[in-house]
C-alpha cells in the first residue's frame, strides 16, 4: 500500500528520490519522508501530507547526499502525523529504515524491545525494525548480517530498505510486498513499483520473497536471508516514461480512460486468427482436463471476473466468482481438475495472493491474469496470462479493467473449446467485434455527453446502476467507480433485484443508471418503469439499437451497437466518464481519493 524508494549514485540523490515518491504517490499519499546520508550522517526530513509538503521542507538546500531512502504512507499503524511518517530511526538517530506492509508480531517485538530500555516516538509497526537493528549490530560480523537477522524474525508482510550512518550502502529485503531493483547506467534504484523510476531506466530486476539486496555506489548483490549469493534475471521494462507521465490531460484517470483504445489493441495484438483464438501460452487442448473454473479477485478485477462469468456460464463451463478476501477463510471444495484464476493489475494484490496460495495448497491449478511480468502473481501461478494495459496510476482502475474483460474474454474461448470440445455459439462474430472495440471506444470517447449529465445531477442524493447478465458485473463496477472518486452513495444491483429490496430507497433524488447490452431490454423497461413511478430519474446506458429503452429514459448515454458480449465494455467507458467528470465538478481529488491506494498488498 505505502511506497517506498532509494537511489544510490556518484551524485546527489534528493531530486531523483522526490521524483520516485511522486511517481509513487499512487500507492499511498497520507505522509512521506526521505533520509539521506549527508557525508556519514543520516539525516531525516519527513511531514504529514502529500510528498509536494516534503518537497517544501527540502527546497532550502540543507538536505543533501548522495545515497538514500524515501517513503510515501497509506496509513495502517497509527494516523498520518509527522511523528507516525516514515523513514524511522533507532535511539542513536543512526539507522533509518522505510517500509511498506504489515509487522504482525511488532507487539510483541516492541515489548521486549521496551523491557531492554529502547524508547519509540511513533504508533507505527514499522519503528521496531531499527531498535532491532541496533541491537544486532553490536552481536553480527556485519552490518549485512544484523539487517538479515532482522528481517528474518519479522512476521507478516514487508519490504524494507535502510541506510545507516557511516555505512555508504542501501540495505533491503521482501516478502509479500513488491520490491523492484532498477539499474541505471551509473546508479542503482529500489522501489515497490517500476513506474517510480521508469524516466530513468527501464533495465529492471523482480526481487522475490527471502531475497536481500545491498546496493552500493559500485553495483549490487542479492543473497538469500542466509548470505549466500543469488543470481535474479534482469529484464527490460516496454513501458515508456510517457506511459507514466499525464500527457496534456488535467488527471492520470482521464489520460488513462483515453487510453483504452490503445490498451485493447495490445491485449488482443497476435491472439485472434481469423475465427479462433491464438494464445502463445496456451494452445488447444491446454484445458482438457478443466472442469470447472473459479476467478478470485478483488475490486474492479472482482467486477471483470463477473463479467466473464456469465459469458462462461453461457458457453458450458462450470464458473464461479469469488471475493479473494473471503476465498481464503471459507474456500469452496476444489481438486486437481479446477482452475484458480486469479484477476489481479498489480501481481501483487494480497488477498488474491492467499486465495490462489490457498487454492495450490488444495491441489488446483492456478493462472494469474495480470499487468506486470515480473509479479509475484505471474511468479507463483502455475500459469500468467498477462493484459498489457500498461503502467495505471490512477487509483481508479479504468484502462485494466477494459484488457482485463478483454483477454478474460479470450481465455474464456480457449476454455470453452477445451472444457466443450467445441467452439462457442457466434464466436466468429464476437472475434471480429472485439478487433473492433478499440475504433468503437474511441467514438464512445468522441461523443460522451457524461460531461453534461455529471453537472445535470450532481446534487442527487444517492447513485444506483443496475443490469443483467454481463452488464451487471459493469453496474457492480461503474458504482465502485463513482463512489471511489466521488466521495457520494452509489450501488450496483442486478436490475431484477431492484423489487426485492433496494426500491425501498428511490425517490426524486436517486438517479438511476440502467445497462443494457440489448439482449435483455424488455425487461429493462420494466425495471425502469418501476423505478421511473416513485419519482427516480433514469439514464440509459445502451446500444442505439435499443430503441423501447432508449425512449423510455429520461436521459441516455448510447455506445455503437456491437456484439451483445461487447456492448457492456462500451458502457463501462460512459460510466468511467460519468464518475470522472461528476468527480471534477464535486472538487474531488480525482487521482489520490480518500482512504484509498492503488495497489493493496496488505490483507
Amino acid at each position: 500500500m505505502c511506497g517506498i524508494t532509494a537511489h544510490v549514485a556518484e551524485s546527489d540523490s534528493l531530486r531523483s528520490l522526490l521524483t520516485c515518491l511522486q511517481n509513487l504517490e499512487y500507492r499511498g499519499y497520507d505522509s512521506a519522508g526521505l533520509a539521506l546520508l549527508n557525508g556519514s550522517e543520516v539525516r531525516v526530513t519527513k511531514s504529514a501530507g502529500e510528498v509536494e509538503s516534503l518537497k517544501q521542507r527540502v527546497t532550502n538546500g540543507d538536505l543533501e547526499g548522495e545515497i538514500g531512502i524515501g517513503h510515501t504512507r497509506w496509513s495502517t499503524h497509527g494516523p498520518p502525523t509527522d511523528e507516525n511518517a516514515h523513514p524511522h530511526t533507532d535511539c542513536t538517530g543512526k539507522i533509518a529504515i522505510v517500509h511498506n506492509g504489515i509487522i504482525e508480531n511488532h507487539d510483541q517485538l516492541r515489548e521486549s524491545l521496551q523491557a531492554r530500555g529502547h524508547t519509540f516516538t511513533s504508533d507505527t509497526d514499522t519503528e521496531v525494525v531499527p531498535h532491532m537493528i541496533e541491537e544486532l549490530l553490536g552481536q553480527c560480523e556485519s552490518t549485512a548480517a544484523a539487517f538479515r537477522s532482522a528481517v528474518d524474525k519479522l512476521e507478516g508482510s514487508y519490504a524494507v530498505a535502510m541506510v545507516v550512518e557511516g555505512d555508504h550502502r542501501v540495505y533491503a529485503s521482501r516478502s509479500g510486498s513488491p520490491l523492484v531493483l532498477g539499474l541505471g547506467e551509473d546508479s542503482q534504484y529500489l522501489a515497490s513499483d517500476v513506474p517510480a523510476f521508469l524516466e530513468f531506466t527501464n533495465q529492471v530486476i523482480y526481487l522475490q520473497d527471502g531475497d536481500v539486496v545491498v546496493l552500493s555506489p559500485d553495483g549490487y548483490r542479492i543473497t538469500d536471508l542466509d548470505g549466500r549469493p543469488l543470481e535474479r534475471t534482469v529484464e527490460t521494462m516496454s513501458w515508456s516514461p510517457e506511459d507514466a507521465q499525464k500527457r496534456g490531460h488535467d488527471h492520470f484517470m482521464s489520460k488513462e480512460i483515453h487510453e483504452q483504445p490503445t490498451a485493447i489493441r495490445q491485449a488482443i495484438e497476435g491472439r485472434i486468427d481469423g475465427d479462433d483464438v491464438t494464445l502463445e501460452e496456451f494452445p488447444p487442448g491446454s484445458f482438457a482436463d478443466v472442469e470447472a473454473v473459479q476467478f478470485v479477485a478483488c475490486g474492479t478485477s472482482y467486477h471483470a471476473g463477473l463479467y466473464c462469468e456469465q459469458l462462461l456460464g453461457e458457453w458450458g463451463v462450470p464458473v464461479s466468482t469469488h471475493f479473494a478476501s473471503e476465498y481464503a477463510v471459507s474456500s469452496p471444495p476444489v481438486d486437481g481438475n479446477t482452475l484458480v484464476v486469479g484477476v489481479t493489475q498489480s501481481g501483487e494484490t494480497a488477498d488474491t495472493l492467499e486465495a490462489l496460495r490457498v487454492a495450490s495448497e488444495q491441489g488446483a491449478r492456478t493462472l494469474a491474469v495480470t499487468n506486470v511480468v515480473g509479479s509475484s502473481a505471474a511468479r507463483k501461478c502455475d500459469d500468467a496470462l498477462f493484459i498489457r494495459a500498461g503502467p495505471e496510476i490512477g487509483v481508479a482502475a479504468t484502462k485494466t479493467f477494459s484488457s482485463q474483460v478483454t483477454t478474460l474474454t479470450l481465455l474464456g474461448e480457449r476454455l470453452a473449446r477445451d472444457v466443450t470440445g467445441s467452439p462457442t455459439e457466434g464466436h466468429e462474430s464476437r472475434l471480429s467485434a472485439l478487433q473492433s472495440l478499440p475504433e468503437q471506444v474511441e467514438s464512445v470517447l468522441a461523443a460522451s455527453d457524461a460531461e453534461q449529465l455529471a453537472h445535470r445531477y450532481r446534487d442527487s442524493r444517492s447513485h444506483f446502476f443496475i443490469g443483467r447478465g454481463p452488464s451487471f458485473g459493469v453496474a457492480r463496477e461503474g458504482a465502485l467507480k463513482f463512489k471511489e472518486i466521488t466521495y457520494e452513495h452509489a450501488e450496483g444491483f442486478p436490475a431484477g433485484e431492484l423489487k426485492h429490496g433496494p426500491l425501498a430507497l428511490v425517490t426524486a433524488d436517486t438517479t438511476v443508471f440502467a445497462v443494457c447490452s440489448g439482449r435483455e431490454e424488455s425487461k429493462l423497461v420494466s425495471n425502469v418503469r418501476e423505478v421511473q413511478t416513485r419519482d427516480g430519474p433514469v439514464v440509459a446506458v445502451a446500444p442505439r439499437s435499443a430503441s423501447s429503452l432508449l425512449e423510455v429514459a429520461d436521459d441516455t448515454l448510447t455506445v455503437p451497437a456491437t456484439h451483445p458480449d461487447l456492448v457492456p465494455v462500451l458502457a463501462n467507458v460512459q460510466l468511467q466518464l460519468l464518475s470522472y467528470h461528476s468527480a471534477v465538478a464535486l472538487g474531488r481529488s480525482v487521482d489520490k481519493p480518500r482512504n484509498l491506494a492503488k495497489s493493496v498488498t496488505v490483507e
